[in-house]
C-alpha cells in the first residue's frame, strides 16, 4: 500500500534544483527500480545538490567520495584496524554504507577502486576481513563523470558502465532557468525538503512497481529496441556506420524495470509504448559501443540512439 505517491518526491526536488527535469525524474526511476545512476556533465550543474536534496528527502543518509588518483578501495569500503589496547581487529566501515552515496568523478580514480565500488553495487554487500557486511536498503549510487576535462582520467570499461541501470546526460540550464538559479542562490542558501517520504515509501513503491502490468507485446518490443543494437543489417543507415557492439541483456532488463518505474510515477498500474521510448536511451547510451566515427565525423550520439529507437515500430 503506497502512503505518499513518487511524483510527491519529484515535485519536491524540482521545489530545490532549478531545471534539470531529466535528472530529477532520473533520479526517482532509479530509485523506483533498485539501480544506481551516472551522471555525466560539466562541473555545476547542481549534479552534488541533486544528491543531497534526494537524501534529505527520504530521511536518509547521504555519503559523497571524492575519488582521486590516490584513492584505495578500503577508503571506499572500510577497512581493519588493530587496537593495540584490546589486542584485537576491529571494523571501520567506509562511506559507502549509506543509502544516496554520491561518487563524484568516478573515472579519476583507478580500476581497482571502481572495481570495488561497482562490486557493492553489484552484489548489495562488502567483505571487509572476514566478514560480509550488507549495505543499507534502499542503496543507490550516483557517480558522476565530466566530459569536458579528460586529463589524468581512468576510463569506465564497457563492462563497468553496464552495470548502472541509467546514464543522464546533464546539459547547461536555458537563460531563464539560470536566472532563476541567480535569483535563488545569489543571496541565501536554499536547502533541501526533508522527510517528504520515508525509506519504507521506497520499497513500498518498489514492491509496486513489480506489481505493474508490462504486455506480452511491450516485452517483444523491449528485445526487439535491445537486439537490432547488435544486428548490424538491420539497424537504420544513420546508425549502422558509428557503432561497434550492441547493448546487452541488462539493457532488455533495465529497460523493463525503468518502464514500470516510469508508469508508476505517472500514476498507472500499467506500462505503455510510451514509457519504453522515454526510458530507452537512458539505458542504452552508456550500453551501446561507438567507434572512432562519431568523433571523426562530429556525430551526436544521442542523435544514433534515438534513430535506433524510432528504427522500432512500436506495437
Amino acid at each position: 500500500m503506497i502512503t505518499t505517491h513518487p511524483q510527491a518526491l519529484c515535485d519536491a526536488l524540482r521545489r530545490t534544483i532549478v531545471g534539470q527535469q531529466s535528472v530529477v525524474e532520473a533520479l526517482v526511476l532509479a530509485l523506483i527500480s533498485g539501480g544506481h545512476i551516472l551522471l555525466e556533465g560539466p562541473p555545476g550543474l547542481a549534479k552534488t545538490l541533486a544528491c543531497r536534496a534526494l537524501a534529505a528527502a527520504l530521511h536518509g543518509e547521504f555519503k559523497r567520495i571524492q575519488f582521486t588518483p590516490d584513492l584505495l578501495p578500503s577508503d571506499v569500503v572500510g577497512t581493519r584496524i588493530f587496537n593495540q589496547h584490546e589486542s584485537a581487529f576491529s571494523t571501520a566501515l567506509g562511506p559507502i554504507f549509506a543509502n544516496v552515496v554520491l561518487a563524484d568523478e568516478i573515472n579519476r580514480a583507478p580500476a581497482k577502486v571502481q572495481s570495488a565500488l561497482l562490486e557493492a553495487m553489484q552484489e548489495r554487500q562488502v567483505t571487509i576481513g572476514p566478514r560480509t557486511h550488507s549495505l543499507p536498503d534502499p542503496f543507490i549510487v550516483m557517480a558522476t563523470m565530466n566530459p569536458l576535462d579528460a586529463d589524468g582520467t581512468y576510463a569506465l570499461p564497457l563492462a563497468q558502465m553496464d552495470r548502472f541501470l541509467l546514464k543522464v546526460n546533464v546539459d547547461y540550464p536555458s537563460r531563464e532557468e539560470e536566472r532563476t538559479i541567480l535569483e535563488r542562490f545569489a543571496i541565501e542558501e536554499t536547502l533541501p525538503e526533508h522527510g517528504v517520504a520515508s525509506l519504507d515509501d521506497v520499497r513500498s513503491w518498489r514492491n509496486a512497481a513489480h506489481e505493474v502490468h508490462l504486455a506480452p507485446s511491450l516485452k517483444e518490443y523491449i528485445v526487439e529496441l535491445v537486439a537490432i543494437t547488435r544486428d548490424r543489417e538491420r539497424l537504420p543507415e544513420q546508425a549502422a556506420h558509428f557503432i561497434d557492439r550492441g547493448a546487452s541483456p541488462r539493457a532488455t532488463l533495465a529497460i523493463a524495470f525503468l518502464a514500470r518505474a516510469k508508469a508508476l510515477l505517472d500514476g498507472r498500474d500499467f506500462a505503455i509504448p510510451d514509457d519504453v521510448r522515454t526510458v530507452a536511451p537512458l539505458a542504452l547510451r552508456h550500453r551501446v559501443s561507438f567507434n572512432y566515427r562519431v568523433i571523426s565525423e562530429n556525430v551526436d550520439p544521442e542523435g544514433v540512439i534515438a534513430a535506433i529507437v524510432g528504427a522500432v515500430p512500436a506495437p
